[in-house]
């Protein structure tokens, strides 16, 4: 068994936020899987399953997701380098995608959380480029914001991208989905 995590808050007041990008690229990836995200209160996460890959939105606040995550883990009896967290990513510019094993969190409360509740930072990560802040935003200001009506556009394309990103990750391996998937943004 793999782990697809999605990164994101919940409730409808973060759903288009730049935070959120990590929910909507493990939805489209369950929806190209068939897998149906259900509640999972044991979890505290929305969960879909086909055989080979389990697909988790984890329901607490960014900063609180590694519970749900090692819980899972732990369940499904997954390593680190068989989990992929998609998430956003200030340090790349908006709509670039890029797989990678393992790193820091650079200040990342998700990743820090996942980090802490796994032990180890040597996840698979699916690092979607939402751009750096202006320079009179905050960056906790600019990931809460929502996207613009064009990023909200390219996003169209993007997240599905995205999402075959994340599952080839997981089936063929990070190199080989690296060398397919890592691009430039695209506005």
């Amino acid at each position: 068994m793999r782990l697809l995590v999605g990164l994101g808050n919940p409730g409808r007041k973060y759903e288009r936020t730049r935070h959120n990008i990590g929910f909507r690229v493990a939805a489209e990836a369950a929806r190209k899987l068939g897998a149906e995200l259900g509640e999972s209160h044991r979890r505290n996460a929305l969960v879909g399953k086909t055989r080979d890959i389990a697909v988790l939105l984890p329901q607490a606040f960014m900063n609180l997701s590694g519970e749900a995550v090692g819980e899972a883990a732990r369940f499904w009896r997954v390593p680190a380098d068989g989990i992929l967290v998609a998430h956003d990513e200030i340090d790349l510019e908006f709509g670039r995608i890029q797989v990678k094993q393992g790193g820091g969190d650079a200040g990342h409360n998700g990743l820090r959380s996942i980090r802490q509740y796994l032990g180890t930072g040597e996840t698979l990560r699916l690092r979607f480029g939402v751009g750096r802040p202006p320079e009179q935003w905050e960056g906790a200001d600019w990931v809460l914001a929502k996207f613009s009506p064009a990023e909200e556009k390219a996003l169209e394309e993007l997240i599905p991208l995205a999402a075959d990103a994340a599952i080839a990750a997981l089936v063929e391996g990070p190199a080989a989905a690296a060398n397919k998937y890592n691009r430039r943004g695209k506005m």
